[in-house]
């Protein structure tokens, strides 16, 4: 089978487009910096507390009507910013990427019958995994094992009226509980649907899902809480 990526929905399988993944292995580096004190030998390290960006890069060649499969390819990519990147290289994880630097394709064959280019993406740090995607349900108090990176979860708190919900270490109080809401620990915002729900929440700290088992519990009129854990590596 062809190797593939698959960037915002566009995928290269669909052009033509044969893909080598010699630049997709790169891993993250932690964000530190060494200071150096007068009259003290060597430096001290001091961890800044998150990742660096990586930059992913395939190399692409189109073996017959180069021009038009470029073309066509290049008018579907999705505008600026951090969109989903996948690929057949790892199956089960995805990251959130940006597309840098120009296409300069390179001619393999007389009047562009063939090409290749070479596509180059910044990469926020986190290896996503597509397990974390899978909703978790509880109906009843009990642990969320986590043997990836601390993760920053989307938890969905169902019941009516009151209630608190505590999430390992964190707990948020929701005022009013109509049916259901959302509260994005990444973003720092509570919602149902399109409705803004911030006001109806009090959080001094998201949840997050640390190393180990993170115990889920809950008072009031809370019925039921589901949470996607989006689980992430480096």
């Amino acid at each position: 089978m062809r190797k593939k990526f698959i960037f915002d929905g566009v995928s290269t399988s669909d052009y033509g487009i044969i893909v080598s993944g010699d630049g997709v292995f790169t891993r993250a580096e932690r964000d530190v910096s060494y200071v150096s004190i007068p009259g003290r030998d060597g430096a001290l390290v001091y961890d800044n507390g998150r990742f660096n960006n990586v930059t992913v890069s395939y190399t692409c060649g189109i073996e017959r009507d180069f021009a038009q499969k470029f073309s066509a390819f290049c008018a579907a990519l999705p505008p600026t910013g951090y969109h989903r990147l996948e690929d057949t290289y790892h199956p089960d994880e995805y990251r959130l990427a940006a597309m840098v630097g120009e296409l300069a394709p390179e001619r393999l064959g007389a009047n562009w019958a063939a090409g290749e280019f070479e596509i180059k993406f910044d990469c926020k740090p986190q290896r996503f995994l597509k397990s974390g995607e899978i909703p978790v349900e509880f109906t009843a108090p009990s642990t969320l094992r986590n043997v990836w990176m601390e993760a920053l979860p989307l938890v969905t708190v169902y019941g009516t009226g009151a209630g608190t919900v505590t999430i390992g270490r964190n707990t948020v109080t929701i005022k009013a509980i109509d049916g259901s809401v959302t509260l994005d620990c990444d973003t720092q915002n509570a919602y149902k649907g399109v409705a803004n729900k911030n006001a109806s929440i009090y959080a001094p700290t998201f949840p997050r899902l640390t190393r180990g088992d993170n115990v889920v519990s809950w008072t009031g009129g809370v019925s039921k809480v589901e949470i996607v854990p989006r689980w992430w590596t480096i």
